[in-house]
C-alpha cells in the first residue's frame, strides 16, 4: 500500500510559528509534526505521497527524498480547497492499489493505523476511517455508526457525545469516481466527509475502526504544548549523550544531545528533552516538560518551565519562560519575562484569526515566532503572539499581539537637571 499525507495547509491559526514555513515541519519534542505521522505510516505502506502547496519547498528540503529508506513522492495540491481535492491530487501516483490517506498535521499512534487497516480488509471495505469518541463534537464532524458500518457524516453536530471523525482513512480507487462528483461545502472546499457521503447513498460499504488511543489534532499553539508534554511523558527515555559537568544535577528521564554541555549548577527536572550542540547554564533551572532544540543557549539565572524552544534560539540570562513556544533563530535578552498566569486566575485566552479564543489553559505564556529578538526588560503578557522577524525594544511591555516583521519600542520622556 502507499501512504498519502495530506500537507498543504497554511496552518493560519498557528501562526505565528507558520509565518515561514508549513505547520507540519514544526517541532515538537525536537522532531517534526510530519516525522511523527510518517513513523506511524511507515510498518503499513511501501511508499510516501505528499500533497504540499503552502511553502512546499520548505517541507522537501526538511524531509528530504526518502523516510527510513522508503521513498517520498512531492505532489502540489490541484486548484480547490479542501481534503477531497487534496486526495484527488495524488491519483496518478496511487494508480489502481488500495491506500491509506492520513492528515499530515495530526499526531496518533501506530494502534489506529493497524485498526483501520484491518477492519478495511475484514469488511472488504470500499472506504474506512478512524474514529474516537468524545464527550462533545462541537468541534468535529460526527460519524453516524451502525455497528462498523458508517451510516453517514454530520458537520459539528453541537454539544453531544459521539464518534469523531480523526482523519485518517483507507480508500480503494473507487473513491477518486466519487471525488470526481463532490460539490464545494459550505466553506467553499471540497471535504472528503462530502465524498463519503456520496459513497455511503451509492451503497459503497464504508466501514469505521474504533481507536482509544491518544490523538491530537495540532491546529492551535497551545496543542504544540499538549502534545510535548505527552511525548515527554510517555515517549522519553533516560539518555545522556553530551557532557555533564560536576556540580550539574538531572533528575530522569532527561535526554542530552551529542554535543551539548550542561554546566556546572544547572537543575534539570526531567522529563526533559534537549537536543544537538546545545549549552545549559552555568545555573539555570529546567522544569518538566521542556523541549530545548538544537543549538540553543539556557544561560545563567534562567528558569525554562513546561515549554519548547526551537532549534537556535537563546534565553541567555535572567529570563522566565513558561508554558510558552519560542520559534527558531531568536533571542530573549537579559530580562525579558514571558508571564503565564492571569490576574484572576481565569483561563487565558488567544486571538486566532481575528478573535479570541479561550486556549482551556490556566496557564499559557508567549506564543514567539522565528527570528523575534528582545531587549533587555522586556515583559510579555500572558497569550500573546510575536511575529516572526520582529524586534522588541528594551523595557517594553507586550499587552497586545506583534505583527510579523515589526519594531516595537518604548518611548520615554527624559529630563536632565544641574543638581544643586
Amino acid at each position: 500500500m502507499k501512504g498519502v499525507v495530506l500537507a498543504a495547509g497554511r496552518g493560519e491559526r498557528l501562526r505565528p510559528l507558520t509565518d515561514d514555513r508549513p505547520k507540519v515541519i514544526l517541532k515538537v519534542a525536537n522532531r517534526s509534526i510530519i516525522e511523527y505521522v510518517l513513523e506511524n505510516l511507515d510498518p503499513f505502506v511501501d511508499e510516501f505521497i505528499i500533497v504540499t502547496r503552502y511553502m512546499g519547498k520548505k517541507l522537501i528540503e526538511a524531509l528530504g527524498d526518502e523516510f527510513n529508506g522508503k521513498p517520498i513522492t512531492y505532489v502540489e495540491q490541484l486548484p480547490g480547497d479542501g481534503t477531497a481535492k487534496a486526495v484527488e491530487s495524488a491519483r496518478e501516483h496511487v494508480g489502481d492499489e488500495d491506500f491509506i490517506v492520513v492528515n499530515g498535521d495530526i499526531y496518533f499512534e501506530a494502534e489506529a493505523l493497524r485498526e483501520l487497516i484491518s477492519a478495511f480488509r475484514r469488511e472488504s471495505a470500499d472506504a474506512a476511517l478512524v474514529v474516537k469518541e468524545f464527550e462533545d463534537l462541537s468541534h468535529f464532524g460526527m460519524i453516524e455508526v451502525e455497528g462498523s458500518l458508517v451510516k453517514g457524516v454530520r458537520e459539528k453536530p453541537g454539544k453531544v457525545r459521539g464518534y469523531a471523525n480523526l482523519g485518517i482513512y483507507a480508500f480503494k480507487p473507487v473513491v477518486f469516481d466519487f471525488i470526481e462528483k463532490t460539490d464545494l461545502s459550505d466553506r467553499g472546499e471540497y471535504e472528503i466527509t462530502d465524498t463519503l457521503n456520496l459513497m455511503i447513498k451509492d451503497g459503497r460499504k464504508v466501514v469505521c475502526a474504533v481507536y482509544d488511543g491518544y490523538w491530537n489534532d495540532i491546529g492551535r499553539p497551545w496543542n504544540l504544548l499538549e502534545l510535548n508534554e505527552y511525548l515527554l511523558k510517555n515517549k522519553l527515555k533516560h539518555d545522556v549523550r553530551g557532557t555533564v559537568e560536576e556540580g550539574a544535577v538531572l533528575i530522569p528521564p532527561v535526554e542530552v544531545g551529542e554535543g551539548t554541555v550542561i554546566r556546572s549548577g544547572a537543575y534539570i527536572i526531567g522529563p526533559v528533552k534537549i537536543g544537538r550542540n546545545s549549552n545549559i547554564g552555568p545555573n539555570c533551572f529546567i522544569r518538566p516538560y521542556t523541549s530545548i532544540g538544537n543549538n540553543c543557549h539556557v544561560g545563567n539565572a534562567v528558569e525554562v518551565k513546561n515549554s519548547i524552544i526551537m532549534d537556535h534560539s537563546n534565553a541567555p540570562h535572567l529570563n522566565y519562560v513558561g508554558d510558552s513556544i519560542i520559534g527558531e533563530n531568536s533571542n530573549l535578552g537579559a530580562g525579558t519575562i514571558t508571564a503565564n498566569l492571569r490576574h484572576d486566575r481565569g483561563n487565558v485566552k488567544v486571538e486566532i484569526k481575528g478573535k479570541l479564543e479561550d486556549s482551556g489553559r490556566h496557564k499559557l505564556g508567549a506564543i514567539i515566532g522565528h527570528g523575534v529578538k528582545t531587549g533587555i526588560n522586556v515583559s510579555i503578557y500572558p497569550g500573546r503572539k510575536i511575529g516572526s522577524y520582529s524586534f522588541i525594544g528594551p523595557g517594553a511591555v507586550v499587552d497586545k499581539n506583534v505583527p510579523p516583521k515589526s519594531l516595537l519600542v518604548v518611548k520615554q520622556e527624559k529630563a536632565i537637571r544641574e543638581v544643586q
